[in-house]
């Protein structure tokens, strides 16, 4: 006999938070999974949503107890049997039973699904697990300080939770020995002679009256002496302090040249998409230049960089050259961390090729922590025809450019649903770069 204890009590209202936060837990790695997976059919202005989402049943599985297999006395009751004996085997019925139930799958392995809602907080916490910026080093005092807090002595006065036990215990003792105060071996002392005195036939007198004043002043004395003073109390004071933080700004450089079809932008906006939500949640200090050119790049903001449309020829250089001219104006190697992500369809003015190289590999990646290039393609993938994907002119420039210890990494996608991969890929935790595929 098999025995399953579910506690299924109703929590009061907000008590529930410490059994979910266990669940996620237990089951974090089918439910980022879920997550995952319902990012890529998802819009542009829906990924900081929480929602629905399902994951196999087997993954909530509740522990159970059961009778070890061996060892104790087995004794098998089975009510209301009019066909069977001890030894019969039973036959597996061919529906289930008890009526009004759904039928199973015909080879018994139906598998159901296990549906809940994930806030927004925890399913940007999902979402964005494990994902940083490489090489985020370089660290200063700025002016949005991050500030610190350190242990910096004892005060008079702070709140209960802040009250240094020891130190108070400590100036209490010091202030009753410098006071004289009688201790509580002392007044024992004198109340067990008076007690021992009292209990002779021929008592002294004048003796326990002597030891009744001498008690009455150490007991005066005791009053007048608080154990602990208020005077004796100390606080854990902490000072706050500036800390050094890293600071970075992220380069958004998007082609939207006639040559970008409206599937190609909606591929390079759904990776700046997720870029941009990825450096808010996880970075305090981090800003965001973005850029869009076609044969003449502007600085423009992020309503105008998603949304608006704009078209022309492709001169590359025009965003490498603003892109270095605002590094040089407003963001100091020295003290920045400087990143820079590139999206494109390859194409390019042939003229243009060697002075983007030039640009890149002596003015661009010597600044940069780290530099992504995304090539985006049309819809239709070339390898699921049999055809070997030609190499665009930038892709060509780029690979050129690239050296095996920069860092720089190129990825290429064709589809919505290759950008999450993509993008992770390019920004997950490691410890070494990412190359060129």
């Amino acid at each position: 006999m098999s025995m399953h204890i579910i506690d299924r009590r109703l929590n009061p209202g907000g008590k529930s938070l410490v059994n979910r936060q266990r669940f996620l837990r237990r089951a974090k790695a089918l439910v980022q999974r879920a997550v995952r997976d319902s990012s890529r059919e998802r819009s542009i202005k829906d990924l900081e949503q929480g929602g629905e989402i399902a994951i196999p049943v087997t993954g909530v599985n509740e522990p159970r107890l059961h009778r070890s297999s061996s060892g104790g006395m087995r004794d098998h009751v089975l009510p209301g049997n009019k066909e069977f004996v001890e030894g019969d085997t039973l036959q597996r019925p061919k529906r289930g039973g008890g009526g009004g139930g759904s039928e199973g799958a015909p080879d018994g392995d139906g598998q159901d699904e296990f549906r809940f809602v994930l806030s927004q907080e925890e399913y940007l916490q999902l979402f964005l697990d494990d994902l940083e910026l490489p090489d985020l080093a370089k660290r200063k005092l700025v002016a949005s300080e991050s500030v610190g807090w350190r242990r910096a002595g004892y005060s008079t006065s702070g709140p209960p939770a802040s009250l240094a036990v020891t130190r108070t215990m400590q100036r209490a003792m010091s202030r009753r020995i410098a006071l004289r105060r009688p201790k509580s071996g002392e007044i024992k002392d004198v109340e067990a002679e008076i007690a021992a005195l009292e209990g002779e036939a021929d008592a002294d007198q004048d003796r326990i009256d002597q030891l009744q004043e001498q008690l009455d002043h150490l007991l005066q004395r005791t009053r007048r002496i608080p154990y602990i003073d208020p005077v004796d109390l100390r606080y854990r004071r902490l000072e706050a302090t500036p800390k050094p933080v890293a600071q970075a700004v992220m380069f958004c450089l998007m082609d939207v040249s006639g040559s970008m079809t409206e599937h190609m932008k909606d591929l390079a906006k759904r990776f700046f998409a997720l870029l941009h939500l990825f450096l808010k949640r996880r970075y305090k200090h981090v800003e965001i230049v973005f850029i869009r050119h076609t044969h003449q790049a502007e600085e423009v903001d992020e309503e105008t960089f998603f949304y608006s449309t704009e078209s022309g020829g492709t001169v590359v250089s025009t965003a490498l050259e603003m892109m270095a001219s605002i590094v040089a104006q407003r963001y100091r190697p020295e003290d920045w961390n400087i990143y820079a992500a590139q999206a494109s369809d390859g194409d390019n003015l042939s003229s243009d090729s060697a002075k983007s190289a030039a640009l890149l590999s002596d003015g661009i990646l010597p600044l940069c922590q780290y530099f992504a290039y995304l090539e985006v393609g049309r819809d239709e993938d070339p390898m699921s025809s049999g055809v070997v994907p030609r190499q665009t002119d930038l892709w060509q420039t780029y690979d050129r450019v690239r050296k095996v210890d920069a860092p720089f990494a190129m990825r290429k996608v064709w589809h919505r649903r290759d950008i999450y991969p993509v993008f992770r890929e390019l920004f997950q935790r490691r410890d070494v770069g990412v190359g060129a595929e």
